[in-house]
């Protein structure tokens, strides 16, 4: 290795680290502005040959900051079957990213020991990047750092998040999942997505319009490309397609959700459905105006109860016995748990926030469907599941319901991607199950009706003095917090309320919800009242919201 070693030091001052610079791996990996991750990026391609090595696998690294401003910038790794990459090596990532500049060799010696990586193994590494400005030079360090350690790499240029997810996947299980290239991915979901809207009758140039808010991002780009695969099964009017606007500048799904408005540059007529992507198309939220001209937002919540019921409804016609489950967080409104437990008799798990603990959860089930409220996630479906499904397309003895809800299924399974939240095919799969009920953005509205809820946050000295339990819903210290949060539910009706730490920041977050939004309200103010007070809330005490 003294060659390698000689010709690392030389290529790390070409990027080299700013004195006292930390960072930290997240869920999101690493985010922040845009000129403080040059050494980040090279120092990832170095990370990423090593697990590619380790793992006898390609491994992906995406340049991108997702639903951040612009002038931000970020990077993720990705595992061999397109998952996140694993806590150690989000640990290693870390330590690698903070080391000074004269002790990085070390840094990754250790690494190699504790994993006992043989250096002679080849190594394969799939790059790519979303549309901000900065993401083409902070790219090719990425690929200076594969090369300083003599990885291979494909540079795929530019691909939203979920595309170099697939085609991580699609290398390591050798084609099994489809093929590695974007051609591959468009010819696969728009195949799947014929096929499910052929079971659609009668539809009309309306139904088959959706309005979409490509949030001035990669994911604009790649809906343009993926067109002419839809043929006219879909007639899609684009806004906010990167040719002026700003990256998630008062667009974008996470501007929607917060606002709870429509995005600029959009021009929604009564009724239409539309849709936000994010900055780099890995979530999606739906929505709509009324006749009265009331906006009405249909987040993850609303998105993965139309999915697995649909789901539910084609196991019971194909007569397949696969348990289905949503996983769901604390933030999922009451609504919609009440209505997949008790009208659908749907299986509800409840887990930590965050997507990693939510796809693993999914992971226990035959089909597990899971959505952020956000508007991030997708459904996983077992091998056995898998299996299941396709025996039975084959087998010639089923009836003409049955054969047809199991090939809808198989449709559906093709159309998904497993590896991670993907908005395109998300989009196809709920425009595809709109159009196979013959339901419009309303229906589907009014399948239950959200709580009215408030999320607040409160400063305090330090987070960690909140703990929580039950996959956050009950504080387990502050001692006498979580009697005083029961307490105060009991006044109002429909009521819950939880409180955990922010992953982020020195802020409690605090979320309510009741049967009107002036008791949510309420509720929420009475709640971080009592957090301010038991766990050391500083600055002004919270005042109320009205």
């Amino acid at each position: 290795m003294p060659f390698v070693e000689l010709d690392i030091s030389q290529k790390s001052k070409l990027h080299p680290k700013p004195e006292g610079l930390t960072l930290q791996y997240g869920t999101a990996g690493f985010r922040t502005h845009a000129k403080h991750l040059d050494h980040i990026m090279f120092r990832m391609g170095l990370l990423a040959t090593l697990r590619s090595k380790k793992t006898k696998s390609t491994i992906g690294v995406m340049v991108t900051a997702s639903h951040n401003p612009e002038e931000d910038n970020g990077v993720k790794l990705i595992d061999p079957m397109g998952e996140m990459v694993t806590a150690l090596w989000e640990g290693y990532a870390t330590q690698l990213a903070n080391a000074e500049q004269d002790s990085l060799l070390k840094e990754l010696k250790d690494i190699i020991e504790k994993e006992d990586i043989n250096m002679s193994e080849p190594a394969s590494v799939y790059v790519g990047k979303d549309t901000r400005p900065s993401s083409a030079s902070l790219s090719q360090a990425v690929l200076d750092g594969v090369s300083s350690l003599g990885g291979k790499t494909h540079d795929y240029g530019l691909v939203t998040t979920p595309q170099l997810h697939y085609m991580v996947c699609c290398c390591n299980t050798h084609g099994c999942y489809g093929s590695p290239t974007i051609e591959g991915y468009y010819q696969k979901l728009s195949q799947a997505f014929l096929q499910l809207t052929q079971n659609a009758l009668n539809r009309t140039d309306d139904q088959k319009r959706l309005l979409v808010d490509g949030a001035n991002g990669i994911g604009a780009l790649k809906m343009r490309e993926m067109e002419p695969f839809l043929r006219s099964e879909m007639q899609v009017v684009l806004s906010n397609d990167g040719s002026s606007g700003k990256l998630n500048h008062m667009c974008g799904a996470d501007y929607v959700k917060v606002q709870q408005n429509a995005p600029q540059g959009m021009n929604m007529g009564v009724g239409e459905r539309c849709c936000s992507f994010d900055g780099d198309a890995d979530r999606i939220v739906y929505y709509y105006t009324d006749s009265k001209g009331c906006f009405h937002l249909l987040d993850g919540d609303k998105i993965a109860t139309l999915i697995s019921t649909y789901l539910k409804e084609l196991l019971t016609q194909a007569g397949l016995n696969l348990q289905i489950a949503v996983v769901q967080t604390a933030y999922a409104n009451g609504s919609s748990t009440r209505y997949l437990e008790d009208v659908m008799k749907v299986t509800v798990c409840c887990t930590k926030t965050g997507v990693k603990h939510l796809h693993h959860a999914a992971q226990e089930y035959d089909i597990g469907v899971y959505f952020e409220a956000n508007g991030h996630g997708t459904v996983l479906f077992s091998k056995a599941a898998q299996k299941q499904i396709q025996d039975l397309v084959k087998d010639p003895n089923s009836n003409d319901e049955r054969k047809r809800a199991v090939k809808l299924l198989e449709s559906t399974i093709n159309l998904i991607n497993q590896t991670v939240g993907d908005a395109i095919s998300d989009m196809l799969v709920i425009e595809a199950v709109l159009a196979i009920r013959g339901m419009s953005a309303q229906d589907w509205d009014a399948i239950y009706t959200d709580l009215p809820n408030r999320q607040l946050k409160v400063t305090v000295s330090d987070r960690r003095v909140i703990d929580t339990t039950d996959a956050e819903r009950r504080a387990v210290s502050p001692e006498g917090l979580q009697d005083t949060i029961d307490s105060l539910v009991k006044k109002y009706k429909s009521a819950r309320s939880f409180v955990r730490p922010s992953g982020t920041e020195d802020v409690v977050r605090v979320y309510a919800e009741a049967d009107t939004q002036e008791s949510a309200d309420s509720l929420a103010h009475e709640v971080s009242l009592a957090v301010y007070r038991l766990a050391g809330g500083i600055g002004d005490e919270p005042k109320p919201l009205h």
